[in-house]
């Protein structure tokens, strides 16, 4: 089972409810590749397309389609632990949202869908957002409902569910004539499989809270002509985790249409309550925990997504509008994750260094 994050961006600092006057078609390759030492892992290759259409002065219409080829394994628990779940599949996913703009508001309503061969995902959405009589603030509320259902490839017999709800609420502030600032908020509910059927023991409840805090200050250097966009998110969940994100970006045009835009984010992490460090039982042996029986009612995983970890993320994008309405851009990332890097204490033992690098090129065209 393969998933895809998105994390949404700060959409444009202009706040007025403003409907788009031109419709803006993209196409973008993303390639990508994670790796620990001695071991290729997992390769994405994902195309995608996307379509914003405005209709009659007051609506948009927008979409996408994508489809991801994976294949490779899945990380290691720990070091010692070689075996990891071989992946050969594919992805298909597609969304689609309608907005109706109004003088000082905007109101969207989407729906989302996605599917692989043990896993599909379904997503209804709705937010609205309000500006301020002067349009220096904006204020918006949104909330989605998530269906999946969860399969196995090593399991036949497994079908299982998980619903989610989420919540979100904003603000945004044009402080100054060169400063942007937002406050977001999100929680989700969650009910149903959350174990890993790929991982073995892997036993997690089956209820999940989610929350999360993000602040973001963009500032306008106008002598440079660059925009810092900074940012800082924290996490917590009912499994005990809990992050912190800082992220900074330089935007930066230069002549002839380029814009290039260097980034560098990082993220801290406290394990789960129920992960377990690489110590095994001594008659079992790896991959169990000491004491460990198949009928022990405990909470138990050893998925280093939910271990102890510091990481670091370096890239930089470069953008170039060749023509009228016409912009190619490429994107590079590299990240790094080590259990020594987490702030505040060490992090897991026991768990290989873990590398991956995304490289996205992109065409769009507004017409």
């Amino acid at each position: 089972m393969a998933a895809a994050l998105l994390l949404p961006g700060l959409q444009a600092p202009a706040l007025a409810e403003t409907p788009p006057e031109q419709a803006e078609l993209a196409v973008k390759l993303l390639s990508y590749r994670d790796r620990q030492p001695g071991f290729d892992r997992i390769k994405v290759t994902a195309p995608s397309v996307y379509l914003m259409v405005p209709v009659a002065g007051r609506w948009s219409v927008e979409g996408s389609l994508v489809t991801d080829s994976v294949s490779g394994a899945s990380p290691r628990y720990h070091s010692a632990v070689s075996g990891a779940s071989r992946l050969d599949e594919e992805r298909k996913a597609g969304d689609i949202r309608v907005t109706r703009y109004n003088d000082r508001d905007a109101w969207s309503v989407g729906a989302a869908y996605s599917t692989e061969h043990d896993y599909r995902s379904r997503t209804i959405s709705a937010d609205y957002r309000r500006s301020s009589e002067d349009n220096n603030t904006t204020w918006n509320i949104g909330a989605a409902f998530g269906d999946d259902w969860i399969g196995s490839s090593n399991d036949p017999t497994l079908s299982r569910g998980r619903n989610t709800t989420q919540l979100t609420a904003g603000v945004t502030q044009a402080w100054t004539a060169v400063d942007l600032v937002q406050l977001s908020l999100g929680a989700s509910w969650g009910h149903g499989m959350y174990s890993d059927p790929y991982k073995f023991p892997d036993r997690r409840p089956d209820r999940r809270e989610q929350y999360t805090v993000m602040a973001r200050w963009n500032h306008h250097f106008s002598d440079w002509r660059a925009t810092l966009r900074s940012s800082w998110r924290y996490y917590a969940d009912s499994f005990g985790v809990r992050a912190n994100t800082v992220e900074a970006a330089w935007v930066q045009p230069l002549a002839g249409g380029w814009t290039l835009t260097p980034m560098l984010r990082y993220t801290t992490q406290r394990a789960a309550k129920f992960y377990y460090d690489p110590v095994y039982d001594p008659a079992l042996g790896a991959p169990f925990p000491p004491g460990y029986t198949a009928t022990s009612p405990q909470y138990l995983s050893g998925d280093q997504r939910l271990s102890a970890f510091g990481a670091i993320t370096a890239g930089f994008k470069v953008a170039y509008e060749f023509a009228p309405r016409w912009t190619a851009d490429v994107s590079l990332e590299h990240y790094e994750q080590r259990a020594s890097w987490r702030l505040g204490g060490s992090g897991s033992p026991g768990l290989d260094r873990f590398q991956a690098d995304w490289l996205q090129i992109g065409l769009s065209h507004k017409f």
